[in-house]
């Protein structure tokens, strides 16, 4: 029995450090992703729904159809903000994909 947790003391152990990078990964995917050299950017005044569903993180299929539809309707965004006209789109979206949208 004493075998047992020490072994399961050590595998604790060894799984902690590789447990905060998974953690801080998924609480801000943006920086975990620059952080090992890739940039992910998507330009919203030319991408297609599928690459904006792809590439910004908390926008799905039916969002980034909106932004198509009212980029279509409405002309190019000029700036990050105005990305919240669209229905659905917060602030706290835009933010979050700050580093990612390109104009």
């Amino acid at each position: 029995m004493k075998l047992k947790s020490l072994l399961l003391s050590a595998l604790l152990a060894l799984s902690w450090p590789a447990a905060n990078a998974l953690a801080a990964a998924e609480e801000n995917p943006v920086q975990a992703e620059t952080s090992q050299g890739i940039e992910i950017t998507v330009n919203v005044n030319s991408a297609s729904a599928e690459e904006i569903a792809t590439l910004l993180s908390g926008i799905g299929l039916k969002k980034a159809q909106a932004i198509v539809d009212y980029r279509q309707a409405n002309g190019q965004f000029q700036t990050k903000q105005d990305l919240t006209k669209v229905k659905g789109i917060g602030e706290a979206t835009v933010a979050k994909n700050e580093a990612r949208i390109l104009l």
